[in-house]
């Protein structure tokens, strides 16, 4: 069963969590969040739920102005230039068991997320305090680090704070800094399987790339001759012709003047 919101704020209170809360309607981005929390004086959070190539998920958890490079972090995680792409909404919802726009380091309470790797931006740490969504995006609430911290702590979690913005050397003497945040205990996934090859006429094995090739260069010729037929008939009308028959075989085209 996933946390809901008002679990989440009993937990926090139950931990002697200093926080405040705020109800406003539902929002999706930080610009629409800053209209009913941004003249509170605390920081805006951004959030975002990743995955690498080998179906690893993280939770990057930043100032709203922080600038967060993808192609920078991957590889300081040791995945290469291209190995962080944003998680597709489906599994925001079946591992971090949250709606879009929800996303935040509350998210990895729920069992499901418990391989998902947890980054926090070090600014946090330089902030009176924060507005994160408590699961839900109806609602913002506001807490320091160190309340933050005692409830991650609470879930088994050690709160790991990094800068996000750092971009150092990586190479064959500078391993990647924040490789030990990719999660090693997580299951990796395989691909999508590919479809099996089918057999033409002959027998013979058509992988799924080559039969659509092969549809779409069929499908390429139907439109030429089209054209082409098009184009010929209306040649002979203009040169006077009462008219023409055509005739196609072995590749060939045949035109007969009447």
């Amino acid at each position: 069963m996933a946390y809901s919101k008002d679990q989440l704020l009993a937990r926090l209170k139950e931990l002697q969590i200093e926080f405040s809360q705020y109800e406003h309607p539902v929002v999706l981005t930080v610009e629409a969040q800053a209209k009913y929390v941004g003249n509170l004086g605390g920081a805006l959070s951004k959030n975002l739920f990743l995955k690498d190539k080998k179906h690893r998920y993280y939770v990057v958890s930043a100032l709203a102005d922080t600038k967060v490079d993808l192609k920078v972090l991957s590889q300081r995680l040791g995945l290469g230039k291209g190995g962080l792409r944003m998680a597709a909404e489906e599994a925001l919802v079946e591992i971090l068991k949250v709606p879009l726009g929800c996303v935040t380091p509350f998210a990895v309470v729920n069992e499901s997320a418990r391989h998902v790797s947890l980054l926090l931006d070090q600014g946090f740490k330089t902030q009176e305090y924060c507005f994160f969504h408590p699961l839900s995006n109806d609602m913002s609430i506001s807490l320091n680090a160190h309340g933050l911290d005692k409830f991650l702590k609470s879930i088994g979690r050690d709160p790991s704070y990094v800068d996000l913005e750092a971009n150092p050397p990586v190479g064959k003497d500078q391993p990647p800094d924040l490789a030990a945040f990719v999660p090693s205990d997580a299951p990796i996934l395989s691909d999508l399987p590919v479809k099996a090859p089918t057999q033409d006429s002959t027998g013979k094995h058509v992988s799924a790339a080559s039969n659509s090739a092969a549809v779409a260069g069929n499908l390429s010729k139907r439109i030429v001759m089209h054209h082409l037929f098009t184009f010929l008939a209306q040649l002979t009308n203009a040169r006077g012709k009462t008219g023409c028959t055509f005739h196609r075989g072995n590749g060939e085209i045949l035109l007969f003047f009447l």
